[in-house]
Order: C-alpha cells, then structure tokens, then sequence
C-alpha cells in the first residue's frame, strides 16, 4: 500500500496508529499550552498540569495519555517553556518541585488503569484519582524537603496542603466532563477505546 492510500487507523511499527499519534499530539500540545500558567503561592505553584493529565488519561487511555506527558516532559527538558511559570530545562526539572513532574508518571499510570476499567463508575475513578496524586504527593514532598532542605512536615504544608481542596475540584471536573469528550471522539471515530 502506498502512503497516499494509507488509512488513518494503519498501524506504524511502533504499534500506534497514525490516530492515536495524532490524539497524543494534540494532548500533548494542550499540556503545553495550560501547564504553564501557574499562580505561585509558594515553592511550588498551583498549575493546570495535573488537571489535563486527568483528562488526557479519559481521552487516550493510560498507555497513551502517559506517554502523551511524557513526550511534555521532554519537550520541556530540552528548553521549550513549556514547564509551570514557563521555565523549562533539567535545572526545573531536577530543582525543588521536580518530585512533582516525574510523580506525575506514576500518577497518570495508576489513575489511568482506574479510568480504563472503570470509566462509567465516579466513585472508583475518583479513587484511582485520589491514589495516583497521593503517589505524586509523596514523590514531590520527599524531594522537595531533600532539595529545599526542609523537614518533610514543612515540605508537606509547602508542597500539599495547599492543593488538596483545588486538585479535588480538578478530579472532579475531569471525572464529570472526561467521560463526555471520550463519548464524542469516539461518535467522530477518533477513538476506539470503549466507554
């Protein structure tokens, strides 16, 4: 088959399909776009970046909404601006609230396999939410009490505290309109996960 009649849906070596490759390339121009505006309200600022994580998790599913941060992560490690306050570079990314960037990992894997099996049920996608962000929360903390030579209370109180009642409203924005964007790619046919 030629590459003028290739289809949308031909998968490439990688196992993605030019969809999907799509998909993760738009999500991952949104994170781009929302995650560097932030309000700082301390060492670490408030910023939409897990906000869009949650969603990307209910329109790609966790395999490529991870991998969707993950090509963000990268692209702000290399220097594009793209990283909370528009910095970017391994000295953010390795600095005091770098815990939180690479916990984001873990957290999009753990609430995306909630997400995935159970999209239609808040409660446990709600709790997959919840469990994710507490990994990220302890990631950050610890490294930001170990790089900002804080005890871990005060790395607590300056790193989470703060941001449970807001990450609470992203959850809940993400569990009440994700299920809603998945529903409406996957009527225009630019999704195949089931709801």
């Amino acid at each position: 088959m030629n590459e003028s009649n290739a289809k949308p849906t031909q998968s490439l070596k990688s196992g993605l399909t030019i969809r999907q490759i799509a998909v993760i390339g738009v999500m991952t121009a949104v994170t781009c776009i929302l995650a560097p505006f932030s309000v700082p309200i301390g060492p670490v600022p408030i910023s939409l970046t897990n906000l869009v994580i949650y969603f990307s998790l209910y329109v790609l599913g966790t395999k490529e909404g991870t991998l969707s941060y993950l090509v963000y992560l990268l692209i702000g490690l290399i220097g594009v601006p793209v990283f909370s306050g528009f910095t970017s570079g391994p000295e953010k990314l390795f600095g005091p609230t770098g815990g939180y960037l690479i916990g984001f990992i873990p957290m999009a894997i753990l609430a995306g396999i909630f997400i995935d099996k159970f999209t239609s049920n808040y409660v446990l996608c709600l709790l997959g939410m919840i469990l994710g962000t507490a990994v990220c929360y302890i990631l950050g903390t610890a490294w930001l009490s170990y790089q900002a030579n804080l005890d871990f209370k005060a790395a607590l109180f300056a790193g989470v505290i703060p941001f449970i009642p807001g990450d609470l409203i992203k959850m809940i924005l993400a569990m009440l309109a994700g299920p809603q964007i998945r529903k409406q790619l996957i009527r225009a046919d630019l999704f195949t996960h089931s709801v």
